[in-house]
């Protein structure tokens, strides 16, 4: 999820390479013009005093392009990024950072359209899974499933607590036949070898066991009417 190189330049560097346009009468780059940097970038669109501010579309030597709003030389306001990879970023930038609500595609089809903080999924979000059809909605926190959610698949949905991605303490599971099943989520470490996680932090494996305690069905009177009860693993 990297901006594959960095147009944040300061005032003395964005002022080299070639620049075609309107300036102020300061000298200022100031309304339309287009400019290339020294080392192969290329913008085009608004200016003010000069920066970039306003409407634009900067193109990055390595492939990537920004589609935008700029405040200052800062993505800021409303853009589209789009990575050599293939994937996407749709939505809000708050100086130059995916912040508010967003729509990231991924280069393997999977999409999370949510809140964004700090180029982080941040607050509310459903983040869908392109190859299994399934989706998880519910809270983010620094980028990770945290506090209440819920799984959504084909004929089933888990509701619960997540924390660090994985569902965690009490929930249950909601299939499409009437019946729910109630239980709680156990997390525990294994071993002592730690694997990278998906922001490149080690994390120590861990191990997820379901323990049901019990079954419940809806009926037209009482929606939680027990019907089975037990304390079995699965």
């Amino acid at each position: 999820m990297s901006d594959v190189g960095s147009d944040e330049f300061e005032d003395e560097l964005s002022k080299l390479g070639e620049y075609e346009g309107q300036r102020n009468d300061a000298g200022e780059r100031h309304g339309v013009g287009k400019a290339i940097l020294p080392n192969g970038d290329n913008y085009q669109g608004h200016y003010e005093f000069g920066k970039r501010c306003g409407e634009g579309t900067y193109r990055f030597n390595k492939g990537a392009r920004y589609v935008g709003d700029y405040e200052k030389n800062l993505r800021h306001g409303e853009g589209t990024f789009y990575y050599p990879d293939g994937s996407k970023y749709e939505g809000s930038w708050v100086e130059s950072m995916r912040q508010g609500h967003g729509i990231y595609t991924y280069a393997n089809g999977d999409t999370y359209d949510g809140e964004w903080l700090s180029d982080m999924r941040h607050g509310q979000g459903i983040y869908h899974y392109k190859e299994t059809g399934s989706k998880y909605r519910g809270s983010w926190v620094n980028g990770k499933m945290e506090s209440a959610g819920e799984y959504l698949h084909s004929n089933h949905r888990y509701e619960g607590n997540f924390a660090n991605n994985n569902p965690y303490g009490p929930g249950k599971y909601v299939f499409d036949i009437g019946c729910e099943q109630h239980g709680e989520f156990h997390q525990t470490e294994q071993g002592q070898d730690q694997s990278e996680g998906e922001w490149g932090e080690l994390v120590p494996p861990s191990i997820l066991k379901w323990v049901a305690t019990g079954i419940t069905k809806e009926t037209a009177g009482d929606r939680d009417t027990a019907w089975q009860e037990g304390g079995e693993e699965i």
